[in-house]
């Protein structure tokens, strides 16, 4: 059950809601449904949905089906590693995930979601994915979930290129990607260009505002990726994509 779709802008949704505020932070969860049925999630950490297993549901699907036994999985904005998990379980002991997150809360849950479900096939990169290798600074005033690079941003942490680090061989080259970096989108595609031409992985996509969206389409595009929507809106309109070579 899609638990997520229950709007909290209606009478029924903040019922419902109600008794999970009881939960205890850091209580952890047992996940309801989904490939990650049976997994512990820590209340607190990001949304309820995310235990009650309807996390981004539609996304949640279309990730399972692309992502393939033995795959290496970059998870791009990991946060607290909802998408680090599934992606872990999806391409079992023989794939590999490498985990990238920059900020200290979110690393910190995300480590203890790794030991609490004993998953041994994610590296966990703390860093900031951009067009260079190096530094730069964050501005999480927005809050965990949303911290993003910015020239006036306090917090100053590790940036790496995707590029740098195959070229180097520190990791392996993608099979599939997720990118979700609250506006960073175009400058961790600048710093892929050569994996992404030379491999095509499977890009899951996450845009935050038109411009970047606009952007991010267009660099895609131009690598000679087709671009799908998804939800109910056309590419030109929605903020989550499904990006792609044949």
């Amino acid at each position: 059950m899609n638990f997520s779709s229950i709007s909290n802008n209606n009478v029924v949704g903040r019922l419902l809601r109600q008794p999970l505020r009881l939960i205890p932070d850091r209580t952890p969860m047992l996940i309801l449904q989904g490939r990650l049925r049976g997994k512990r999630w820590l209340a607190g950490s990001h949304t309820h949905g995310c235990w009650l297993g309807s996390y981004e549901n539609e996304k949640q699907k279309l990730f399972e089906s692309a992502v393939k036994e033995g795959d290496v999985v970059f998870d791009i904005g990991a946060n607290v590693g909802f998408y680090t998990m599934l992606a872990s379980v999806l391409v079992g002991p023989s794939g590999r995930v490498h985990a990238f997150e920059p900020v200290p809360r979110n690393i910190r849950f995300l480590n203890d979601h790794l030991r609490l479900n004993r998953m041994s096939n994610v590296e966990v990169i703390e860093a900031a994915v951009s067009d260079e290798s190096g530094e730069t600074c964050l501005d999480d005033s927005p809050g965990s979930a949303m911290g993003y690079v910015s020239a006036v941003g306090t917090l100053k942490v590790k940036a790496v290129a995707i590029d740098d680090l195959v070229a180097q061989g520190a990791i392996a080259p993608p099979d599939c990607v997720k990118i979700d970096v609250e506006g960073g989108e175009v400058l961790v595609l600048s710093g892929a260009k050569s994996v992404l031409e030379k491999c095509h992985p499977k890009i899951f996509l996450a845009t935050h505002g038109p411009e970047v969206h606009r952007q991010s389409c267009d660099f895609l595009q131009s690598l000679g990726y087709q671009l799908e929507a998804i939800g109910s809106r056309t590419v030109r309109e929605t903020d989550e994509l499904i990006a792609y070579c044949h």
